[in-house]
């Protein structure tokens, strides 16, 4: 959706900017295309400072109302996710490799113990994705912030 919606902004300010050009409008200066293209840059997604692939997990019903490893309770209707070096309060965005399904999350535990896998998300983020049901989904991973404290 947030693509969707990032490509009609998109379409809009390029329509915009024709019917402004074609209106005669003088053509701009360095200074003024710096300027747009550092407003543009605004709107622009974010780079992934990492991007990994990997088994997703869920945890939920045990879990829910205990104290997290960052010290949040941990609520299985949020979106969050538990990774083992990924420091709490770091953003990531993690989709679905099977359904293309994706959604933003908050690291705040540590996990998955199981080895072979990349991540464990929260019951409402394996719901989002697509793969409550079957328990395990590859993923991509993007990480997007890390935190700057060890807490959220």
């Amino acid at each position: 959706m947030r693509d969707l919606c990032f490509a009609g902004l998109v379409g809009l300010v390029l329509v915009g900017a024709g019917v402004y050009l074609l209106a005669g409008a003088p053509v701009p200066t360095s200074a003024a295309n710096d300027a747009r293209e550092d407003a543009f840059a605004i709107f622009s997604p974010p780079t992934p400072a990492e991007v990994f692939e990997g088994k997703a997990s869920w945890y939920g019903p045990g879990f829910h109302g205990r104290p997290t490893s960052s010290g949040v309770l941990f609520n299985r209707y949020a979106l969050t996710a538990a990774h083992r070096t990924l420091r709490a309060g770091t953003v990531v965005r993690v989709t679905n490799l099977r359904n293309q399904r994706s959604t933003v999350l908050i690291i705040n535990d540590w996990g998955p113990v199981p080895e072979d896998r990349v991540l464990d998300v929260s019951e409402a983020a394996a719901e989002v994705l697509g793969f409550r049901e079957q328990g395990l989904a590859r993923v991509r991973v993007e990480v997007y912030r890390a935190a700057h404290s060890p807490l959220m």
